[in-house]
C-alpha cells in the first residue's frame, strides 16, 4: 500500500483484524452535461496577468478530459494559446465574439458576461 492510498482512508487509522476492509474517499468526476444543458459565460479578464487580456469561458460542467477537448477546439479555432482547468477555459487575447459564435453553433447556451 502506497502513501497516497493511506491518506485517502476514512475513519480508521489501523486495525488488527486481518479481514478488515478500509473505506476510501471516492473522488468522482462529474458526468459531462449535454451542450444544450451547459450554461457557459464568456468574459474578458486582465486581472493578475500583467496587463495582458485573456478570454475566459466559465461554467463548464463535466470531466477534465471533455474540458480539455473543448479547450483544444477553441484554441485551434482562434489560433492562440491557452489552458483549461477547474471548469474554466482561458484563451490569450480578446476572442469573445468568435468563441460565442462557435459555441452557439455547437449547441451550447452561451452568454457574454462582464464588461
Amino acid at each position: 500500500m502506497g502513501k497516497r492510498e493511506s491518506k485517502n482512508r476514512v475513519d480508521v487509522v489501523y486495525s488488527t483484524n486481518p479481514n478488515f476492509q478500509y473505506r476510501y474517499d471516492a473522488e468522482e468526476e462529474q458526468e459531462t452535461l449535454a451542450p444544450a444543458k451547459q450554461d457557459l459565460r464568456v468574459m474578458l479578464d486582465k486581472k493578475n496577468r500583467g496587463g495582458k487580456v485573456v478570454t475566459l469561458v466559465t461554467g463548464f460542467v463535466g470531466t477534465e478530459a471533455d474540458l480539455t477537448a473543448l479547450s483544444k477546439e477553441l484554441k485551434s479555432k482562434c489560433g492562440v494559446g491557452g489552458s483549461a482547468k477547474d471548469g474554466e477555459i482561458l484563451l490569450q487575447g480578446d476572442f469573445r465574439d468568435k468563441i460565442m459564435l462557435y459555441l452557439q453553433q455547437k449547441g451550447y447556451k452561451v452568454k457574454k458576461s462582464g464588461g
